[in-house]
C-alpha cells in the first residue's frame, strides 16, 4: 500500500503565493517521490484578499489538496496545530509556509531519513538569509529557553519537520491553548536528526510576523515549558531579604564601634525604592504570565473556529483531544 505524505501550510493573505507553493510541492512529489501519496493542507487564518478564492481553484481540480478557512485569524501556532489534526498521512511535514523560505526541496532528504529509521527529520536553519539584529535575538533566544527548560530545543529547528505518525499522534494529545509546535516536539521526544539548510528570504508579500508577535511567541515558550522564571523570582526575593537583612545588622554593629551613624539621605531612599518598586512589579509581571495563561487553558472552549472546509473527510477519526469546532457543514471543492 502506497505511504502517504501529509504537507501542512499556513497562510493568510499570501494570494501572490499559494499557488506557487502549491505547484511547487506537486513537481517535488511527481519528480522525486512518485511513490507516494501526496496530500497538502492549507490553512487559511481569514485572508481578507483572494487567498481563499485561489485554494479554492485548487482543491476544486485536485483532491489532494485541503482547505480550511479559520472563522477569524487565530495566530499561526493554534492554525497550524489545528491543520495537523486534519492530517491522514503515515508522515507529516509540520509546517510549510506558503512563502517557501523553509525549502521544500528537502522533503525528499527528510522521506528518506524517515524511511531508514528516524521519528522525527528536523530542518535547521543554520543560515538565514535576514538582518544581523534579528538573527542575533533568534540565537539568545534559542540559549535563554535551552537554560531554563528542562528538555533541550535545537537550536535554528522551527517547525519544518517531518514527524512520524506517532509523534504526531502524541503531539495532538497536548492540550495547549497557545501551543508552542517546536517546543511540543521536542518534549515527547522519539528518534531525532537534525538537517541543516539555509532560510531563504521572501521573495513575494510581506510577512506577517512583525516583533510583537515575534516577542508572544518567544514569551510562550518560555512560560510554557519551564518554570524557572518563577524560581528565579524566588531566589531573587531570597537573596534581596538576606542582604537586607545583613545590611540592618552591619549598621547597628558600625554605630556600636563608632564607625559613623548607618547610611541617610534623600537619594539612598529614592534609590531603594525605586530598585524594589522595579523588582516587584518584574515579579508581577511574571505570575501575570503564568495566571494568563492558567486563566485561558482553564476557561476551556475550541483554541479555533473553522468557517469551512474543502475536501476533507468527516469519517476520519481525530485523535483523543481535538477541540476542533465547525459550526458550518464541510464541503467538498
Amino acid at each position: 500500500m502506497m505511504k502517504k505524505i501529509t504537507v501542512v501550510s499556513p497562510c493568510y493573505n499570501e494570494e501572490d503565493n499559494v499557488e506557487t507553493c502549491y505547484d511547487t510541492v506537486k513537481a517535488i512529489f511527481d519528480r522525486d517521490l512518485p511513490g507516494y501519496e501526496r496530500e497538502h493542507i492549507f490553512v487559511d487564518n481569514a485572508s481578507s484578499d483572494r487567498t481563499v478564492e485561489i485554494l479554492r481553484a485548487i482543491a476544486a481540480k485536485d483532491p489532494s489538496v485541503k482547505v480550511v478557512v479559520n472563522a477569524r485569524n487565530f495566530g499561526v501556532y493554534r492554525s497550524t496545530f489545528n491543520g495537523l489534526k486534519h492530517s491522514t498521512g503515515d508522515a507529516t511535514l509540520c509546517m510549510l509556509p506558503v512563502d517557501l523560505q523553509d525549502p521544500p526541496e528537502h522533503l525528499p532528504e527528510f522521506v528518506k531519513l524517515w524511511e531508514s529509521g528516524y521519528d522525527v527529520v528536523a530542518g535547521a536553519r543554520s543560515t538565514r538569509e535576514e538582518g544581523f539584529v534579528l538573527r542575533s535575538a533568534r540565537k539568545a533566544f534559542y540559549r535563554i529557553i535551552n537554560w531554563l527548560s528542562d528538555f533541550e530545543l535545537s537550536p535554528d529547528v522551527g517547525e519544518f519537520q517531518l514527524v512520524d505518525r506517532k509523534v504526531l499522534d502524541a503531539v495532538l494529545s497536548h492540550n495547549d491553548h497557545y501551543p508552542y509546535i517546536r517546543g511540543i516536539i521536542a518534549s515527547v521526544g522519539f528518534k531525532k536528526v537534525i538537517i541543516p539548510y539555509t532560510w531563504k528570504a521572501r521573495k513575494r508579500g510581506v510577512s506577517k510576523h512583525n516583533l510583537m508577535m515575534l516577542i508572544d511567541q518567544a514569551l510562550n515558550a518560555i512560560f510554557a515549558f519551564t518554570k524557572a522564571p518563577m524560581r528565579f523570582c524566588t531566589l531573587v526575593g531570597s537573596g534581596i531579604a538576606v542582604m537586607s537583612i545583613l545590611f540592618s545588622v552591619f549598621s547597628v554593629l558600625a554605630w556600636f564601634v563608632g564607625l559613623g551613624d548607618a547610611p541617610r539621605g534623600t537619594t539612598t531612599i529614592i534609590v531603594a525604592l525605586f530598585f524594589l518598586s522595579g523588582v516587584q512589579l518584574l515579579f508581577i509581571g511574571m505570575l501575570g504570565e503564568y495566571i494568563t495563561a492558567i486563566h485561558n487553558q482553564v476557561r476551556g472552549g475550541p483554541s479555533v473556529i473553522e468557517k469551512e472546509r474543502i475536501n476533507i473527510d468527516d469519517t476520519v477519526t481525530l485523535p483523543a483531544g481535538s477541540d476542533r469546532v465547525t459550526p458550518l457543514t464541510p464541503r467538498k471543492a
